[in-house]
C-alpha cells in the first residue's frame, strides 16, 4: 500500500503518552499488549453501536476494568511524528479524499469527517471508556474513531492478519460507522435494538458491521482506482476479515460457534461484504437490511 507520500489528516488527536507510540508498519516493539488470550483483544473489534457491549464481552471472558482513574490525556501538538501514527493520519486523510468525494455522488450528503483518536491503554470518549481491550470503535455522541495501535500488534502476534493494508482496513471499518451515522442508519438500529430480544438485536449488529465492512470495500476500490494499492494489498483485507469473523474467534476461544450471538458476522460474510464493496464502488450494493441472505 503507498501512503509514505500521502498527506497527513487534520483530524487526528494524538492522546497516547507524549504523542509517541511504537514505531514501524507492520510490527515494531512497543505499545501495550491487550491480553494473554486471542480472542480477549478481538473480541467486538469495532463495534461502534455501543462499546458497553465490547466490555460486557470482554468481562465475560475474564477482563476486569481498570481501575485506574480515566483521564482523558492532553492531544499532542502537531502531526504525529513516529511511522504509525504518520501512516493512520495518511489513511484517515485518503478516507476523506474519497468520501467527501463519493458520499455526494452516491447519496447526495456532505461528508463531515470524524475525528481518530489515538490513545493508549485507557481514555475517555463520548460513549463512555475507552479501552484497549475493547479493540478500535466509533462513538456515534462524539462522531470519533477511536484506536489504540497495540490492536495492531495484537493482529500480527496471535492472527497472522497483520500489513499495511490490513490495518487500513480496520480503519476503513471504523470511518464506515461514521458513514452509517451520516446516513442516520446507526441512530434508526440503534432504536431497533433497544425493543429487541438479545437474539434480534445480535442480528442487528451483525448487519451493521456487514454493512461497514462493504463501505470499507467502497474506499478499498477507490484506493485502488488512485493506483495505492495492489492485489496483494487485497488479500491482506482478506485474510484479515476472514481471521476475525465471529465463528473463528468463538472456536478459539470456547471451541464452538454459535451463530445467535453473533454480533460481528461469520469469516465468510464479512469477507463476502468487503468484496461486494470492493467490487461494485456502490453505496447501494451494501445494504444490508434488505436482504435475508447474508
Amino acid at each position: 500500500m503507498q501512503w509514505e507520500d500521502y498527506r497527513q489528516s487534520e483530524n487526528l488527536e494524538d492522546r497516547r503518552n507524549g504523542g509517541g507510540g511504537f514505531a514501524g508498519v507492520p510490527g515494531g516493539r512497543g505499545g501495550v499488549g491487550i491480553g494473554t488470550m486471542v480472542v480477549l483483544g478481538l473480541v467486538g473489534w469495532a463495534l461502534g453501536i455501543d462499546p458497553r457491549i465490547l466490555i460486557g464481552g470482554a468481562e465475560m471472558l475474564g477482563v476486569g476494568r481498570s481501575s485506574a482513574p480515566t483521564q482523558e490525556s492532553r492531544p499532542a501538538s502537531g502531526p504525529p511524528q513516529d511511522q504509525m501514527g504518520r501512516f493512520v493520519s495518511a489513511v484517515l486523510a485518503q478516507n476523506e479524499d474519497v468520501w467527501t468525494k463519493v458520499l455526494p455522488q452516491q447519496a447526495n450528503k456532505r461528508y463531515e469527517p470524524p475525528r481518530l483518536v489515538l490513545f493508549t491503554r485507557v481514555d475517555r470518549s463520548g460513549c463512555g471508556t475507552a479501552q484497549a481491550a475493547m479493540g478500535p470503535f466509533y462513538c456515534p455522541e462524539d462522531k470519533k474513531v477511536y484506536l489504540d495501535l497495540s490492536f495492531f500488534q495484537e493482529m500480527q502476534r496471535k492472527l497472522g492478519g497483520g500489513g499495511d493494508f490490513a490495518y487500513a482496513y480496520v480503519i476503513g471499518h471504523e470511518v464506515g460507522h461514521h458513514i452509517q451515522n451520516l446516513l442516520g442508519i446507526l441512530p434508526k438500529v440503534n432504536q431497533l435494538r433497544e425493543r429487541s430480544s438479545e437474539r434480534d438485536a445480535n442480528a442487528l449488529s451483525v448487519r451493521v458491521e456487514l454493512q461497514a465492512d462493504c463501505f470499507a470495500g467502497v474506499w478499498a476500490n477507490n484506493i485502488q482506482s488512485m493506483g495505492r494499492i495492489d492485489q496483494g494489498d487485497i488479500d491482506e483485507a482478506m485474510k484479515t476479515a476472514a481471521a476475525i469473523g465471529d465463528d473463528r474467534l468463538q472456536q478459539a476461544s470456547q471451541g464452538v460457534a454459535v451463530p445467535d450471538s453473533f454480533t460481528h458476522g461469520s469469516s465468510a460474510q464479512r469477507t463476502r461484504w468487503f468484496t461486494t464493496g470492493f467490487r461494485t464502488g456502490s453505496l447501494q450494493s451494501c445494504n444490508t437490511f434488505q436482504t435475508n441472505q447474508l
